[in-house]
């Protein structure tokens, strides 16, 4: 139990002003036995305790919610979650899938955003669906998998024949977990929660990352078109306001083929695009139209330091800044309409130890590239996994001076809309 909240020490909830770390792990041992009871075991280790509760604790201490609020909260969230995954952990002792998940495409009900105002938004990707050009930009985005040009790597291996590339993919792909998520930053989340899809395998490969377990060795379940198609419909049922697809960067042919097959059965909320940063302009360019928000990480500026911490990842400063700024072009500032992003760009940043990721630097080119009104979030908690421990200075959290020097910075940069 303790391990779920790993990175949330007594400190940190006193000096926010909510419950206290008893009450909080008593809280979460109330979760483990509701979803223990219902079999959920595997999901429980994999997805509620790691990610779902972590993130949900940290919402509830940040909002204050009453405590029957907070557990209502936290239960729907284990058990939609919960069940999705476990409908993959299961894969590996029988073949089929879930009714979600076969391999006839559902019919969606209305979007968790139709609710919100009578002028409902548009995705951008029904336009171009109905024009023939969305058909036509997923067969580009196809022909680059023959010698795999998507992302800066340019690994050139012929994924379409079997060929793993540097993101240990190959023609097929894997899901490793999906549902309503209420961690991410709140235009996102609103009532109902964002819509997440968790790809396997990565192409940055960092070596802090938290979810290793996924992007390095590739944790997940092979999934056919139509049954990620089918996970966006039922993240639509769900009521979700958006479509989160995390870690897309290797995978966006694939995408843009389930997409097409959501979208004839009714698929009309936004679609984030949620990312390391790490792309190739013209596959983003690619992508203009399709995306309505896009989220990525601009995790370094310097980008030797880069190479070392991300597998020899060449040039991210100069491919991750380039593509950044064509999102914004793209979709502009965050939009939201009652609270709910719509469409823009909302770019995270993680504060590291010693200044590592040069967020001095970042917040300057925010105010200078795009301007002070973007949208940014300076993230304080980054704790050390994978193998940081290995590679000084990453084997230690960032002090509190450290985090507050970075927020010191974005104010001096001049950006108005960063937490």
């Amino acid at each position: 139990m303790i391990t779920a909240i790993h990175d949330m020490t007594l400190s940190d909830l006193t000096d926010k002003g909510c419950l206290s770390l008893r009450k909080m792990v008593d809280f979460t041992l109330q979760i483990w036995h509701a979803v223990t009871a219902a079999r959920l075991f595997d999901a429980l280790q994999r997805t509620v305790l790691s990610i779902i509760l972590t993130d949900t604790l940290k919402m509830g201490c940040l909002m204050k919610l009453s405590r029957r609020k907070f557990f209502k909260i936290c239960l729907a969230a284990a058990g939609t979650a919960g069940i999705s995954v476990l409908g993959c952990s299961r894969m590996r002792h029988r073949s089929g899938c879930s009714s979600t998940e076969k391999d006839t495409i559902t019919t969606a009900l209305p979007s968790g955003n139709s609710e919100n105002t009578g002028d409902v938004y548009k995705p951008g990707y029904l336009a171009l669906e109905a024009s023939g050009e969305l058909e036509q930009r997923e067969r580009e985005l196809w022909k680059k998998m023959e010698r795999c040009g998507l992302c800066p790597r340019m690994c050139g291996a012929n994924r379409m024949a079997g060929r793993m590339g540097m993101c240990s993919s190959d023609h097929t792909f894997k899901v490793a977990s999906h549902g309503p998520h209420f961690g991410e930053e709140q235009p996102l989340v609103g009532q109902h929660g964002s819509g997440t899809i968790f790809f396997s395998n990565c192409n940055l490969l960092c070596i802090f990352c938290q979810n290793w377990q996924i992007a390095h060795r590739g944790e997940g379940r092979e999934t056919s078109h139509t049954q990620l198609a089918n996970i966006m419909l039922s993240l639509q049922r769900r009521g979700c306001h958006n479509i989160n697809l995390v870690t897309p960067s290797h995978l966006v042919p694939h995408i843009i083929t389930s997409l097409r097959l959501a979208i004839a059965q009714g698929l009309n909320i936004p679609l984030l695009f949620n990312s390391s940063g790490y792309e190739l302009l013209e596959v983003i360019q690619l992508l203009d139209g399709v995306v309505d928000v896009y989220l990525p990480d601009f995790k370094y500026q310097d980008p030797v330091l880069a190479a070392r911490f991300s597998q020899g990842a060449p040039n991210y400063t100069q491919y991750a800044a380039a593509a950044i700024k064509e999102m914004h072009r793209q979709v502009g500032t965050l939009k939201t309409t009652s609270g709910i992003a719509d469409r823009g760009l909302l770019i995270r940043h993680l504060v590291l130890p010693k200044n590592t990721a040069g967020t001095d630097a970042f917040v300057r080119w925010v105010a200078n590239e795009l301007g002070v009104d973007t949208h940014v979030n300076i993230m304080g908690q980054y704790s050390p996994q994978f193998r940081a421990n290995d590679f000084p200075p990453l084997n230690r959290r960032p002090t509190r001076e450290e985090i507050e020097q970075a927020m010191r910075w974005a104010r001096e940069a001049g950006l108005r809309n960063f937490h």
